[in-house]
């Protein structure tokens, strides 16, 4: 899969069904992350009146500072209610009970998906534009990104060349598929998935032994909770330390949703690729 092969399909991408207003709702409320910095990015002054507490989290959200400006939600259905949204904003797999209550209570909810590619990112920022009454500003974000992308992106030549391996490590061993948002970025980058020649396209637990024998140049891994995990523990583990290759590490904030912040990942890797000798 060729990621600057695709740019020119980008306008191309599909959207939401989304509700029709006759006008702009005035009090949205989201119970999502993502949907909680797409929403802080595009609103317009006033209309977002609540985020959830995970928007306050610096290890989990980019906006962590800006999200401090708006009262948080637990996305439970009653404190929700209780503050008159006219819109909610949810993720298709949050507080599924939470989202039926409120349907059930005749308040508008749209759901967005996950981002798994870097498709869904642009399309996310249009259709949250269009969600919000913000299609302008929601476009605008949306031709910047897919502007930048195109300027970031592994060159034509750093695909069809040989290029260095990159693997994601986390908890419990998971590693994400080279078919997911994290595997578009670092294809964006210049590295080949070691996924994709794992069988591992939408990810999946990878044993130790076998990260060890595959050997890959790079190894992307978490940064550790504080306090002890045992889900953790593998991170540290003696035979991962001692691989031949690099090391770097990527919070869940920096491209779990599919916000701009993910154009900067994609750099962050392309650097540690460049200082590993791939320059073009």
């Amino acid at each position: 899969m060729v990621i600057r092969g695709r740019l020119a399909a980008l306008a191309l991408a599909g959207s939401l069904a989304l509700p029709a207003f006759a006008e702009a709702p005035g009090r949205v409320v989201s119970i999502n992350l993502c949907t909680d910095q797409l929403a802080m990015m595009l609103a317009a002054p006033g209309q977002l009146v609540s985020v959830t507490y995970l928007a306050q989290d610096p290890r989990a959200s980019v906006m962590a500072a800006e999200a401090r400006a708006y009262p948080v939600n637990h996305g439970l259905a009653e404190e929700v209610y209780l503050l008159r949204p006219d819109l909610v904003l949810a993720g298709r797999f949050t507080a599924q009970a939470t989202v039926a209550m409120l349907q059930r209570l005749g308040i508008a909810v749209v759901i967005f998906d996950p981002a798994y590619s870097l498709l869904d990112v642009r399309q996310g920022m249009l259709d949250m534009g269009r969600t919000l009454g913000r299609d302008a500003e929601g476009q605008a974000m949306a031709e910047a990104f897919s502007a930048r992308l195109a300027e970031i992106a592994a060159p034509a030549s750093a695909v069809t060349a040989p290029r260095p391996t990159a693997a994601t490590y986390a908890a419990n061993g998971y590693t994400s598929g080279d078919r997911s948002l994290s595997g578009e970025i670092i294809e964006a980058a210049g590295f080949e998935h070691l996924a994709a020649s794992m069988g591992l396209p939408q990810g999946g637990v990878l044993p130790l032994e076998a990260l060890i024998l595959a050997n890959p140049d790079l190894v992307i891994s978490g940064q550790p909770y504080p306090g002890a995990s045992r889900a953790e523990e593998v991170l540290s583990h003696p035979a991962l330390l001692a691989l031949s290759g690099d090391r770097t590490a990527m919070q869940d904030r920096d491209w779990i949703c599919g916000l701009p912040s993910v154009l900067a990942a994609i750099e962050r890797l392309r650097a540690t690729r460049d200082d590993m000798g791939g320059q073009e």
